[in-house]
């Protein structure tokens, strides 16, 4: 497995395993196959209402801790910001059965983002977590966190496919050195992304399918991935991406692609701030 290494020395693997929209009495068993297949990163959040679910896999997996990187995400917190995404993250740890995290992601760039990553160096300085960041801020609101704050995050987890490629976002990111990583990679299958012709014709120039030739346009581009299934064969074939490279010339046909525009949701969208500033897990 390639790495990445993260803005304070942490490496991360470039591939991992996501469980968003697995349900929670399908998780155990997904995530067990998952790292039997070789995945070693393993994403999840307090959102996703499966943690408990991570833990057990892992748990049972026999694999040394410090060969497993796990992240969970912080959903929002009401005020006081700081105290509160403490107890989250206490939480969260509980349910994972974990001592310390990988990482740690800010789910949403709403409510008091200053409050709860404030919260979060804290953690990070104490042992806690190995690197802390966010997902779905736009180069504004990373940048105006990063001048802002004393920690620059080590990773911006977001939406990120060949239909919205977030070029310019990751010009941002690496001029401030945090680590892009992909959610959506496979688009959910918008678009037509698994027939798409185009992505058929490099797929069977290079013997893979489309969903590799996908996985290895994002590693290629040095974005992390984390690719979600619940069958052990489409598992163990999202992880062999590495054994190929794409041209110059399909990497450029790839970037033709790109609409800039989401296939899901805009979080610049006010009526999406309302929705998910709005709305709180229950403990």
């Amino acid at each position: 497995m390639q790495n990445v290494t993260l803005n304070n020395g942490v490496e991360m693997p470039i591939l991992g395993f996501g469980v968003y929209q697995i349900p929670p009495e399908q998780t155990e068993q997904a995530v067990t196959e998952a790292l039997a297949a070789g995945y070693r990163l393993l994403d999840t959040a307090a959102a996703y209402g499966n943690e408990e679910a991570v833990g057990r896999a892992i748990k049972n997996s026999g694999i040394p801790r410090e060969e497993l990187f796990v992240t969970t995400k912080l959903w929002v917190q009401d005020a006081p910001a700081q105290e509160n995404t403490k107890r989250a993250f206490e939480t969260s740890l509980d349910k994972l059965g974990l001592d310390h995290l990988d990482l740690y992601l800010m789910h949403q760039p709403y409510a008091d983002v200053y409050g709860q990553w404030r919260a979060m160096e804290d953690l990070h300085r104490a042992g806690r977590v190995r690197a802390i960041g966010v997902a779905n801020f736009y180069p504004d609101r990373l940048v105006d966190l990063i001048v802002n704050n004393d920690v620059t995050p080590a990773v911006n987890q977001i939406e990120t496919h060949p239909f919205f490629q977030r070029t310019a976002d990751q010009h941002v990111m690496r001029e401030y050195g945090v680590q892009i990583q992909s959610w959506g990679g496979f688009a959910e299958g918008r678009n037509n992304l698994f027939t798409h012709p185009l992505l058929s014709e490099i797929a069977e120039k290079h013997g893979k399918s489309v969903a590799q030739v996908v996985l290895r346009w994002l590693t290629q581009r040095g974005i992390v991935a984390i690719p979600k299934s619940v069958r052990a064969e489409r598992m163990a074939e999202n992880i062999d991406v590495f054994d190929f490279e794409l041209t110059d010339d399909q990497m450029a046909s790839i970037a033709a692609l790109d609409t800039e525009t989401s296939l899901f949701f805009d979080h610049r969208d006010p009526a999406i701030a309302s929705r998910l500033g709005k709305w709180r897990l229950d403990d």
